[in-house]
């Protein structure tokens, strides 16, 4: 199942989607899912990263005792 969404973009961020649209063959709506996918993934992925940068209970350790225990 897929739900629509409308949004507005700036003319420029159109004009970028629709070059991106013809140089790759695809449609207007595969580039911004698409786009969509991999920001909510990286985003997630930064937030989850700052979250543990601020948990004052999350022990840091340096790259060197990271090494030791990887083994490398």
């Amino acid at each position: 199942m897929s739900k629509m969404y409308n949004v507005r973009i700036s003319d420029e961020l159109a004009d970028k989607v629709e070059e991106m649209s013809h140089a790759t063959e695809r449609s207007k709506s595969y580039i911004v899912r698409k786009a969509l996918e991999i920001y909510a993934k990286d985003y997630y992925d930064y937030q989850l990263a700052l979250d543990r940068l601020r948990d004052k209970d999350d022990k840091i350790i340096s790259s060197d005792d990271m090494r030791k225990k990887l083994g490398i």
